[in-house]
């Protein structure tokens, strides 16, 4: 077989598989090679769905469907904003936490895998510290963690939660951007970015919480373990039939009526 019989045989052009040899896990390569089909993708957007880690965050997502149906949607590549670059669920399995631990042992645990903790966060993290003190009144409040994006020009502080995200976790983190955006950040930076790190989160109360705030505040999940390949695939396939068969989708009406 020639270079031409190749070359008909490629569903995809030839820099998208050579984009998704850099995928060592079977069913994941598979995978971006199937969406980047249907979805028509650029090659600049397939490597973003590989960096972002997009298999991953799909197969752990509750609505797979919505995953699937955003993942086909391009995005203007000079147009970079906060919630395309931190990812979501982040997983921490390389930490070794197993059974109860508590916030100060996550923090602890990051802090010993930082590289591979800044790897899974998102792309150009730089670590500025930890337990950042500040003062407002008479009260002493720490914050856990500290970074700075590099092409986001801006400080991303994070708060770590062992529970479910509840409201009062967004005030509190609105409450520390309001002190960094008036004296840590520097000129010619722009406003700060909150992540909230949780166990949990519902979706509904994520953004009643959080829309319009004038701050820009992101809630991710963690996972310590990523569930067995096998079990990722066949729901990933399950959800990409229903799109196809267009079950799951919104009805424009009211569900017809059965005939007597």
């Amino acid at each position: 077989m020639d270079l031409r019989d190749i070359a008909t045989a490629l569903n995809l052009p030839w820099s998208h598989y050579v984009r998704l040899l850099s995928v060592q896990n079977h069913e994941a390569r598979r995978f971006y090679e199937e969406e980047a089909l249907r979805g028509g993708w650029t090659v600049r957007q397939l490597s973003r769905q590989i960096e972002s880690r997009f298999y991953e965050r799909t197969a752990l997502s509750r609505n797979k469907a919505s995953m699937l149906r955003k993942g086909q949607v391009a995005r203007p590549e000079d147009c970079v904003g906060a919630d395309e670059e931190v990812k979501d669920p982040l997983v921490l399995e390389f930490l070794g936490l197993k059974d109860e631990y508590s916030e100060n042992d996550l923090e602890e645990a990051l802090i010993r895998h930082l590289e591979r903790f800044l790897l899974e966060l998102g792309n150009d993290f730089a670590f500025i510290g930890r337990q950042r003190r500040l003062r407002i009144d008479d009260e002493w409040y720490r914050v856990d963690l500290m970074f700075f994006h590099r092409r986001l020009r801006c400080l991303v502080i994070v708060d770590l939660k062992l529970g479910m995200f509840t409201h009062a976790d967004a005030g509190q983190m609105h409450l520390y951007l309001n002190y960094a955006g008036e004296h840590w950040v520097n000129e010619g930076e722009n406003p700060p970015v909150g992540i909230i790190l949780c166990a949990a989160k519902g979706e509904s109360l994520v953004r009643y919480a959080t829309e319009r705030l004038p701050n820009k505040v992101l809630v991710r999940e963690y996972m310590m373990a990523l569930p067995k390949e096998k079990l990722i695939a066949a729901e990933i396939a399950k959800t990409r039939k229903m799109l196809e068969s267009g079950v799951g989708e919104k009805r424009s009406g009211p569900p017809a009526k059965k005939k007597p």
